[in-house]
């Protein structure tokens, strides 16, 4: 009996200590695509990322079925495992589906935000200005995901935010490059992020939707005009590679 329970615990603990490498692995490879040091089509080794993280190739493995059920990444049969590209058909569509849950969020919690809740957008609002000034696209896209996560967050619905994570992913394979299609598309993007923060502060649930809906909205254009370049080089038959809208689109 004794002997049995140990057997049983034990293998409990190695489901959870499986289970706990797996989510260590995919969220250090999904953050390297988030943060663009992944680039859409690259390829992912199994030996060189279990060698990297100093895991066995199994957790490796589970981390790569993960990222692929997030649409992070693509499993092509006798081919490997690649960061998945993004159309901009299918662009559209996440832009649509990302503006139904975000002014959805914004009308929640402009209902019930708090002082702090307040202070901590207008960090990331503060933080997006700093990098805009410092030139730094690295530190303003993660500020910009972290503004909106946490508008959904603080709204309250776990459902909700746990279908807008389900996104969060596949948003972050384009949505860094549409950030530098123009020379002021930052500057637009600060302003809408501020019109946004200023209706929630005056707890005005119509005005923090509306204005969440013309900022991604804004996005979408600026994800056309990103990917506007390559579809004009096609034309001329230049950028042939297949990951090039993918890669303006990061």
């Amino acid at each position: 009996m004794t002997e049995n329970m140990e057997i049983v615990s034990d293998d409990r603990i190695e489901v959870v200590r499986r289970h706990s490498l797996t989510a260590l692995v995919r969220d250090e490879i999904e953050r390297n695509i988030v943060d663009g040091r992944l680039a859409p089509g690259d390829k992912l080794n199994e030996a060189d990322w279990a060698a990297r993280l100093q895991v066995s190739r199994g957790p490796v493995r589970e981390a790569f079925r993960a990222l692929e059920q997030a649409g992070l990444v693509r499993n092509e049969k006798n081919r490997g495992v690649f960061v998945r590209t993004v159309s901009l058909a299918e662009a559209d569509e996440i832009y649509a589906v990302r503006a139904v849950l975000e002014q959805a969020a914004c009308r929640m919690l402009a209902q019930r935000i708090d002082a702090a809740q307040l202070a901590a957008l207008r960090a990331h609002v503060d933080a997006m200005h700093a990098a805009l000034e410092a030139g730094d696209h690295d530190v303003y896209a993660r500020e910009n995901v972290a503004f909106h996560d946490a508008i959904v967050a603080m709204a309250g619905n776990g459902k909700l935010y746990e279908t807008y994570r389900r996104l969060v992913g596949e948003l972050s394979l384009f949505r860094r490059a549409a950030l530098g299609a123009r020379g002021d598309a930052m500057e637009r993007s600060l302003a809408e992020h501020r019109a946004i923060l200023s209706a929630l502060a005056a707890r005005d649930a119509d005005e923090a939707a509306r204005r969440m809906l013309a900022h991604v909205d804004g996005g979408r254009q600026r994800a056309h005009e990103a990917a506007e370049p390559h579809r004009s080089g096609e034309r001329d038959g230049r950028n042939e590679r297949d990951d090039g809208l993918s890669a303006l689109l990061a």
